[in-house]
């Protein structure tokens, strides 16, 4: 049974509770808490996604599970919680991507793209008869610089150094609070990255199970990582 001063105000996402809280959005952040734990960080020259993939049947094809989404060649972004909301929000963001191309024969911004992400987001918590996304997204790429934001259900958007969103993110971000340094070489990061990970809970960590993609000033491009390279960084 739901608290009585929750009962009347968690039926309709334009309510709000007397205390101010929207339950609608309160409860898509706990969709988030129970989906897989990603990570982002920046490192010294370039940045990096991390995603887990949590295969609970040995019938499963790995390959098959995608947590990681190119939106364009500089920018990628990841996603804990409904896996199917963030495969509607990346292919707006894929297109209004395309559309900044399109107006003015340039790339759009990490920060740009975000914020549109984030606008759409904020829609969903203000309208009766539909739902907020169920997700948050990490969202990374290189413009002037590595830039690294999370995009949180209720619309918010914050810049991070390093973050972690899913079921392990508390412990995540406490771990990094103390060992996260921004000078970290890119094996340094992947490494620092893998390590967070297992701090995030009963996780089976191997190259099938982990998704990764990393982009630098050089080449400004995300590049997913192969097993073999992913194994390289296990042992």
């Amino acid at each position: 049974m739901y608290p009585p001063q929750q009962q009347a105000y968690d039926r309709a996402i334009t309510v709000f509770s007397p205390d101010g809280r929207l339950f609608q959005v309160e409860y898509a952040k706990e969709a988030v808490k129970r989906g897989a734990t990603a990570i982002g960080m920046i490192f010294d020259g370039g940045v990096l996604l991390m995603a887990y993939k949590n295969a609970p049947s040995k019938l499963l094809v790995p390959e098959s599970m995608r947590k990681v989404f190119e939106i364009d060649k500089h920018i990628a972004a990841t996603a804990s919680g409904l896996i199917a909301d963030a495969r509607r929000l990346v292919d707006l963001a894929r297109l209004e991507s395309q559309r900044h191309r399109l107006a003015y024969s340039e790339p759009a911004t990490v920060e740009a793209i975000s914020k549109e992400l984030c606008d759409l987001m904020q829609v969903y918590t203000q309208y009766g008869g539909i739902r907020p996304f169920g997700v948050s997204l990490l969202v990374a790429g290189i413009d002037t610089e590595p830039r690294l934001y999370e995009a949180e259900p209720s619309g918010a958007l914050t810049g991070y150094l390093a973050d972690a969103v899913g079921a392990g993110k508390k412990e995540v971000e406490e771990f990094f609070e103390k060992e996260y340094k921004p000078n970290l070489s890119q094996d340094e990061a992947v490494a620092l990255a893998i390590k967070a990970l297992k701090k995030s809970g009963d996780v089976q960590i191997r190259a099938e199970t982990l998704e990764i993609a990393i982009a630098t000033m050089k080449k400004k491009e995300f590049a997913i990582l192969s097993q073999k390279e992913i194994e390289r960084y296990l042992k």
